[in-house]
Order: structure tokens, then sequence, then C-alpha cells
């Protein structure tokens, strides 16, 4: 089924790496791949490809279903000859399409050649089939013996296809070989018997002992493939018993094999056609769906179809209304019908009984009634979807205006034009629309006192007929005969066109397969020449139908007003007559009037509610592109926004001259930090004051400060200068200066004399000196006594680096 639905698509679908880009991969089924590599495999864009390696797995899978029967009944063997057949058509079709479905060399498994010899495998596979069918059914040995013979042939001919190539695999030669032989073997045993029945019994050990040999050989080279144990015994049994009876009975020659004659062959196998659909239960998913261009040409072909139907319809519409027109023009048939000059004529019954069965005045008021209703639902329809355009529209001219060239969409005047065009044609068609409804009604406000006339009983009808003298005199004249046999063919006429009418409208071709093969063969469509003939075979017929009535009513009408003025001449005129014929043929034109309008106006319905239909379609088709555009609108108002919220506020302003310089007339360094906007400033935090700089302590006072008392060590240092924040000019270190850190014996700066927490600028914690001070033993509330102080380097001091 997958392969029938390819077939169904192909032509509706332009698959090529240009245009539908649908890539089908396939591995060669033959090639099992390297250690280090994998198995060799094609891709391509073609659904010709994609339709050869499916055929070839629909092949492949009936072949194995064929092996998989059971070949001891009648079923079995009928559905493996079936299905082995089905595999080789498969195969043969392959071989005969697979280079013109792809336009380039195949992989090895769907060569050519490859099918070509899998087809044969499998014909021969279903002949063996048919030779085991007639053993089993115990048929002539004659006729097995060419059912062998040619399964024999067939298995040796795909036996040379493939003997000095090396795609299908190594399993597969010594097969054929083997069953070559077997069945060569199978038809020398049953000519034998065949050979024997003749009394020719040389002829049966001769080849008794070729079938021997062949088997032999058989057995021999190819029994790891094939078991042929049964045969062998079987020749051997009828060998032995043949020459034993020829060396004690018979004493016949046994020719030499090239003297045999050679065995018959008969065929009961064929490849089976690949007939699209392949399955039964196929289904065409893709029935209503169409090329673009095929579309099209079935548009036009419709659109053909309607002009001329709807041209034939009009033309013998035209006709009747003309030959009704003339016939009350004349008051006939009522005139000829009018013998008393006081009764209703029987065609003004008829009419009258006509009108009453469609309703009458009813129907008519009825169907005016519930036109507005239509034409105004109609356009509410047309008013709305114009309206989400205009709406939309008025919003994207108003954000263009806003943002300008910011706003970077297709105008929505510029987008909307089909659809503003599509929406005027509609306008047109509504107001054409209305016009003819007011000819309508106006029509039929002219006429309705006298349709109403008609839809009254028979006695007031009479009633309202002016009575006249009888004109008895002209009943049985040959005029009248004339004019009655002239008014019954011309109402053969209008029910031939009825009906003619009818066939018409019910004529319905689909020309969708005619365009597929058209594109399918040439490539292209010629719409105009495929549609135009089509046309002409299919309405051809009718076509001279309208003309042949066409012209025999204007024969009959030319006949009839001949007649009625030998008719006039004859008749007895007087007031009274002429008024009752006026008021016969006012009501002959009232019910021709009343069959016109409730056509006109049931056509006038059913116009609108198609209408309403596309009316809808087109809303629909504009609310989509609103909201399309509502929801691009959207988007593109949000990156706008984010747009500019990036944007600053406000321009840098530069600083005025006083601020860029400091008092010493130096400029400060710049600051990296870009200057915030006016309104964005914020309240700096207030900055702790500076650091003081570490105490410098010289050599002296080193020196002295040793053996001071600890109580005068503090006062040994310099108290820092308030305010002061780094070392003089001529003392400045040469590196730059971070924080405080303690310093040991032999270093300069090193001091030993404890710190209160409380004030200790530098301790930031306990370090973990790598030189801790001795404890000394001391009194409570005794200061400790200082450690013996190294002399010092002058600065900067050097980083200390800890001994190993």
């Amino acid at each position: 089924r997958y392969y029938d639905q390819l077939c169904s698509i192909e032509p509706k679908f332009p698959f090529s790496e240009n245009q539908v880009c649908v890539t089908f991969t396939w591995k060669d089924a033959f090639d099992k791949g390297s250690l280090f590599g994998g198995s060799a495999k094609l891709a391509l864009a073609s659904l010709g490809y994609e339709k050869t390696c499916v055929l070839f797995n629909c092949g492949a899978l009936a072949s194995q279903i064929a092996a998989e029967q059971n070949l001891d009944n009648d079923e079995g063997l009928k559905a493996a000859a079936k299905h082995y057949q089905f595999a080789s058509g498969a195969f043969q079709h392959i071989k005969d399409t697979v280079l013109s479905a792809l336009n380039r060399e195949p992989t090895v498994d769907i060569s050519p050649d490859t099918v070509g010899t899998l087809s044969l495998i499998m014909l021969a596979q279903a002949q063996e089939v048919f030779f085991l069918k007639a053993t089993r059914d115990k048929m002539k040995d004659g006729i097995i013996a060419k059912l062998a013979n040619q399964a024999a042939d067939y298995y040796g001919d795909a036996y040379k296809q493939c003997q000095y190539k090396d795609t299908l695999p190594k399993e597969v030669f010594p097969v054929l070989a083997a069953k070559h032989c077997i069945m060569q073997a199978n038809a020398e045993y049953h000519q034998s018997i065949l050979a024997k029945q003749q009394k020719k019994f040389g002829e049966e050990i001769g080849r008794l002992q070729h079938a021997a040999d062949l088997v032999k050989t058989v057995a021999s080279r190819y029994d790891e493939y094939i078991n042929v144990k049964d045969l062998v015994d079987k020749i051997n049994r009828a060998l032995t018993a043949a020459k034993k009876d020829n060396d004690f009975i018979y004493h016949d020659r046994v020719p030499d094999l090239k003297d045999l004659e050679s065995i018959g062959k008969a065929s009961l196998v064929k490849s089976t056609p690949v007939v699209v659909p392949l399955s039964q239960k196929f289904t065409d998913l893709f029935e209503k769906m169409v090329p673009l261009q095929v579309q099209q040409s079935v548009s036009v072909y419709n659109q053909r179809k309607a002009d001329l139907v709807n041209r034939l319809i009009a033309q013998m519409r035209e006709a009747t209304n003309l030959a009704n027109g003339v016939l009350a023009s004349l008051n006939l048939p009522a005139a000829i019908e009018d013998v008393s000059g006081d009764t209703v004529p029987q065609s003004i019954l008829n009419k009258s009984k006509s009108v009453i069965e469609q309703g009458g005045i009813q129907t008519v008021d009825q169907l005016i009634k519930d036109l507005p209703e239509l034409l105004q639902r109609n356009k509410e329809i047309l008013d709305e979807s114009l309206r989400v355009l205009d709406e939309e529209e008025t919003t994207d001219n108003d954000l263009r205006t806003k943002f300008k060239e910011r706003w970077q969409r297709t105008p929505s005047n510029e987008l909307y034009k089909p659809l503003r065009a599509e929406g005027a044609n509609y306008h047109n068609i509504l107001n054409k629309a209305v016009q003819a409804d007011g000819q309508v009604k106006e029509r039929y406000q002219s006429h309705r006192d006298t349709i109403a006339l008609l839809c009254k009983p028979e006695s007031e009808l009479n009633a309202a007929i002016p009575s006249a003298n009888p004109a008895k005199t002209l009943q049985g004249s040959e005029v009248v005969n004339v004019l009655r046999t002239l008014l019954a063919n011309l109402d053969e006429v209008k029910k031939e066109r009825e009906q003619l009418e009818n066939d018409l409208k019910s004529v319905n071709f689909d020309m969708t397969s005619k365009f597929l093969t058209a594109l399918a063969q040439d490539g292209a469509i010629n719409e105009e020449a495929i549609s135009v003939a089509e046309l002409d075979r299919i309405y051809g017929s009718y076509t001279q139908k309208v003309q042949e009535s066409l012209k025999k009513q204007e024969e009959l009408l030319k006949n009839i007003q001949n007649a009625h003025q030998d008719f006039s001449k004859m008749k007895q005129s007087n007031n009274e007559s002429n008024l009752r014929e006026e008021v016969l043929k006012n009501l002959a034109v009232a019910n021709d009037n009343f069959v016109e309008l409730v056509a006109n106006l049931k056509e006038g319905t059913k116009f609108y509610n198609e209408l309403t239909e596309i009316l809808l379609k087109f809303q629909n088709k504009c609310s989509d592109i609103v909201f399309a555009r509502k929801t691009e609108r959207d988007e593109l108002l949000k990156d706008l926004q984010q747009s500019i919220a990036r944007e600053p506020s406000a321009p840098s302003i530069p600083l005025p001259a006083y601020q860029t310089t400091s008092a010493g007339g130096s400029k400060p360094a710049a600051s990296s930090t870009p200057t915030p906007a006016p309104r964005t400033m914020v309240g700096t935090k207030p900055q702790p004051p500076a650091r003081p700089p570490p105490p410098v302590i010289s050599a002296a006072s080193s020196s002295s400060s040793a053996s001071a008392p600890s109580g005068t060590a503090a006062a040994a240092a310099p108290a820092p200068t308030p305010g002061a924040s780094a070392p003089a000019a001529g003392t400045a270190p040469s590196q730059a200066q971070g924080p405080p850190y303690p310093t040991y014996p032999g270093y300069p700066g090193y001091c030993q004399m404890p710190m209160p927490m409380g004030y200790n600028p530098y301790m930031y914690g306990q370090y973990n000196l790598p030189y801790a001070p001795s404890p000394v033993y001391q009194n409570p509330g005794q200061a400790p006594y200082p450690a013996p102080q190294q002399p010092g380097y002058p600065f900067p001091q050097q980083p200390y680096y800890p001994q190993q």
C-alpha cells in the first residue's frame, strides 16, 4: 500500500532537488560491509528511487512468503507459485525502469543485471513448484519431464548470468548449479519411464545413467547445500532394475548421451506485471490533492464548462420565454379552447392549478421577504471583515508615525491590497444583486393582481373573465385543428428542452486525471487545447440538440402565427370577445411571470446562501491575517521598548573648567565610570578617614629605647601628625605602601612593644608570627619587659621569607 501511495502522489508533487526535496536513503541489500566501514548506501532526492527500493523489498518479501509455504498441499503450492511469479514481475519491472527512474548509476542490488537474474531465479522456482504439483497429481511422465526440463533451463540461465559476477551472495551459485542438475535429473528420470513404456529399454538405461551422473555430481559437490539422498536411491534402483532386465531379457543397445533425443519443454509460469494498485485494500490518501498547475487548470476548465452550460441553458430559456410570449400575445391555446364563451378555458384552468400547487402568491411574498434578510447578513459579514482590516491599518499607521524609521515592517495598506480588491469585488456583486432584486420586485408588483386572480377558485376565476358569444362555427374548421397540432408540437419541444436542461446540469467529468497525465507525460499542461477538446467531446451532442430545438421552435412559431392570422380572419370580432380575449391573454402572461419570478427568487436565495459561505471564508482570512499582524506588532513593540530602555536618557554634560582643574593647577585623573544622568544621581556615602602611616623609628632612638624602661617605650615613638596621610617627599619609599605588616628582630621597623587593642589601627587580627616572643614571668598587673632590640636598616622594608 505504501508503494501504491507513492505512485499516487508522484504526479501530484514535483519531487526533485530543486523543488520538493525529500531525500531517501537505502542500503545495498547484498553488501554486508567491512570491518572498518558500513555497507554501501545511496541517498537520492528522487521518488522514483524510493519506489524502486520499495518494490525491491516487496519482491523480496513475496519470495520469502513463497519459500515458507507448505508444499505438501495444493493451497501451499498455489500460494508459492503466485508469490514467486509476483516477485519475478517486481524484479523485472525494476530492471526495465530503474535507469530512467534514477538518472544515475544505481547500487549493485537494484542494477539491471542483478534484478534480471533475480527475476529469472524466481521464475525457476515457480516452475519447480508446478513440477512438484504435477508429480503430486501423478500426471503423465512426458508432461512431468517437460516441466522439469524447463525448470532446469531457467536455473541454468540464472547460473550463467551470475557465474562471473560477485553481486549475489556466494551461497547462490552452488544452489543454482545443484538445482539445475536436480531438475535435469528429474527430467531424465521421467523421460526414462516414458521410454520404458515405449519399449525403448536402451534409451531408458541411457537416460537413467545420465540422471545418476547428475545426482552424483550434486552429492559430491553440493552436498552441504542440498540433500539428494532420496533422489539418488530412487534413480539407482531404477537403473539397477533396468540393467538387469535388459541384460537378461531385452539386450537392447544403450545409446550414447549425444544420441538421445532432447526432452521437450513446457513453461507454465510468467512474470506477473506490476499493475498499480498492488493492494486490493488501497485507498488514495491524496485523492483530492493535486499540483498547483493541475488545480489551476481544473479551475479554468470548470469556468469554461460553466460558461458553456450557462450559455446553452440561457439560449433554451430565452427561446421558451419567447414562445410563451408569442402564444400569450395570440391568446393561444385559450382562443381555440374557448367554445362557449362563458366558461374558463382548460389551459387557463391548468395554469391556475399549477400556480396554486406551487403556493401561489404567498410563496412569492415569502421569497421576497427573505431576500433583504439574506442581503443584510452578507453585508454585515463583509463590513465586519473590512472593519478589522481598517482598524489594524489605522493602528499600523499611528505606530509608523510615532516610531518613524524604527517601525520596520510591511505597511498594512500594501499588504491588504489583494484583500481589499476582493472585498470591492464582493461589494460590486452585492450591488448588482440589489439591482436585480429591485427589478424582480417591480415586475412582481406589475403582475401581482393577475397572479392573485389565478390563485382563486374556478368559480371566482370564471366570474372575473368577461363572457362573449360562442364561436362554435370555428371549432370544426381545419385552421383550429392545425393550430392545435402546432401547439401540441410546441409543447413537446418545451418538454424536450426541460429534459435537455436537466441533462446538461447533470453531466460531470473530472478532468484531474487528464491534466495529471498530461503533466506527467509532457511536463506542462496545455489547458486550452485539452479543455476545448474535452468539452467538445462531452457537450458536442448537447450543443447540437439545443440548436435543433431552437430551429424547430422557430419553424413552429412561424407556422402558428400564420395559422392564427387565418383563424382571426374567420373569427367574428366584437367588443365583448375582444375584452374576454384580453383578460385571457393577461392570465396566460401572469402564469409565465409567476413561473419565472419563482425561479428567479429561488436562484436569488441560493445565490445569497452560497455567497454567505464565501464571505465567511473571506472573513476568516481577514481575521487570520489581522491576528498575525497583531502578534507581529506586539513583538516589534516589545523589541523597540527594550532598545529604548537601554539607551541613555540624556547626553553627558561637560564639566566647567573650575571643576576639572585642581587647586595646584593639575588636572585630576579622568574617572573610568560614566557620569550618571541628573535624574539618576544618588547620594555618595561618607568615606572613612585615611589610614595613618606606619611609625618611623630612627637608629638612635632604637638604641636608646633598648635600655629604656617599659613605661617610656610608648613615648619614644613619635605621635602621628593629625591629617597626615603620606610620608614626606624626601623619604617616600620606592614601592607602593600597603597595610603594615609586623616585622621581626633584625629587620628595620620592628616594634616589640604591645599596643592596646582598643585603639591599635594596625592590629587586624592575631598574626601567626614565626618567632613569637618568649613569655615573661611577671606579677599580675605589671607591664612586660621588652625584648632586646636589634639594630635596623633604613626604609624601605623588605618582605620576610620564612626559612625552612
